[in-house]
């Protein structure tokens, strides 16, 4: 079943944090397309204008530039809002690495504001992103939700205090959340540029530039690969999924397995290009594998997606040859 045939309350007012973001755009599109009134809150410090300019002539549409951090904000954003979509936070293993204050300002504080600012408000549903991150060490393949490791990064970190709080802000409180973890997750509006830039759209623009990418590590490290609509999929499931889901976390992903080396060739392929790549070192904090159990989310959420990597990888390549 295609996300298009979830059916929220007609006329629903849902906020999208982080929604000039790559996944939050996304999310505002499905949601305007389907006749709902969207309030876009972004600070724009990672996500793009650009990517929400095109929703600006649509009357059930409002932007909000603002942070997270500030509680103010929270509040007014929530304001007469049925569901959120918490998508607002700083992204990137190596990055958390790097500014560790940072991502506890951001994704800790900001998250516990919006669940604050949502319980007050009177939100019904409160979903928001977590990450495969969480996982660390735990060396068993698939991730299953109820097995997790030591953290290996302050960014895997702040995910997994952030779905503490779900389950407490759920159990203390009674706001409904709903945590998603999701896992790699790419598709059209990703940001190819930047040293942080996710793997598939850095590829994909090197090889249309007819350069070699570098590969981090030796190529032999796999990845659930989750196309953006599974995961908007996943987020309009989640605000109405029955109450007994919440207060809990779900790996949202195809359930594949793909080795970074045969994710490169096969994009090469699809680009019709001849290019070795470069071998780099590995990346601090990253992981070997990594396959998803998705049996939870398909359990409680009646989750069930739709792409698998092959259709994402065909479209998110389409998107790029023409957006590039």
């Amino acid at each position: 079943m295609s996300f298009k045939d979830v059916k929220l309350p007609e006329k629903s007012t849902i906020l999208v944090t982080g929604g000039a973001g790559f996944i939050g755009s996304n999310i505002c599109e499905a949601l305007l397309d389907m006749g709902h009134t969207v309030r876009c809150l972004d600070d724009l410090s990672t996500g793009k204008q650009a990517n929400v300019d095109i929703f600006l002539d649509n009357p059930n549409y409002t932007f909000i530039k603002g942070d997270i951090r500030d509680l103010d904000t929270c509040m007014k954003a929530t304001e007469g809002v049925d569901y959120v979509s918490n998508q607002a936070a700083w992204g990137s293993v190596p990055r958390s690495i790097k500014y560790p204050l940072l991502y506890e300002e951001i994704n800790i504080k900001g998250t516990l504001n919006m669940m604050e600012a949502s319980l007050k408000n009177g939100v019904k549903r409160f979903v928001y992103a977590s990450s495969s991150s969480v996982y660390g060490d735990e060396p068993n393949l698939p991730k299953r939700e109820d097995r997790i490791g030591n953290v290996l990064s302050p960014y895997a970190l702040t995910k997994k205090v952030c779905e503490e709080y779900g389950r407490l802000y759920y159990n203390l409180y009674g706001l409904e959340t709903i945590g998603f973890r999701y896992f790699n997750v790419f598709g059209r509006r990703q940001d190819p540029d930047g040293a942080y830039a996710a793997v598939i759209p850095k590829f994909v623009k090197s090889l249309i530039n007819n350069e070699a990418p570098t590969i981090n590590g030796d190529g032999k490290q796999s990845r659930d690969f989750t196309y953006v609509d599974n995961v908007i999929e996943a987020n309009l499931k989640g605000m109405i999924a029955p109450k007994e889901a919440c207060g809990q976390a779900y790996n949202i992903a195809y359930g594949g397995q793909e080795y970074l080396i045969d994710l490169y060739n096969e994009i090469c392929k699809l680009l019709e290009k001849d290019i070795k790549p470069i071998y780099g070192p590995d990346r601090p904090g990253d992981i070997k594998h990594s396959n998803a159990d998705i049996s939870k989310a398909r359990k409680l959420l009646g989750y069930d997606p739709e792409y698998s990597f092959a259709d994402g990888i065909k479209l998110a390549i389409d998107w790029y040859k023409a957006n590039l």
